[in-house]
């Protein structure tokens, strides 16, 4: 089962990761790293499908996908 990665202190809050995830599980947390950046997670990792849409999107390198 794919599940994402992220590196939530690398993140800046760019949000294009949430766009491009088709399951739209990819989303903004409401706390901040401590950059003060709110950062990317998913909701529901039992419904990543491993396209890795979000990983490829992210100018940053922060997500991750692990089969």
């Amino acid at each position: 089962m794919p599940r994402p990665v992220f590196a939530q202190e690398r993140c800046k809050g760019c949000q294009l990761c949430t766009t491009a995830c088709p399951k739209e599980i990819v989303v903004m947390s409401s706390q901040f790293n401590s950059k003060g950046y709110n950062f990317s997670t998913c909701i529901d990792e039992a419904k990543c499908i491993g396209c890795a849409l979000c990983a490829k999107t992210c100018p940053d390198g922060v997500i991750e996908i692990y089969k």
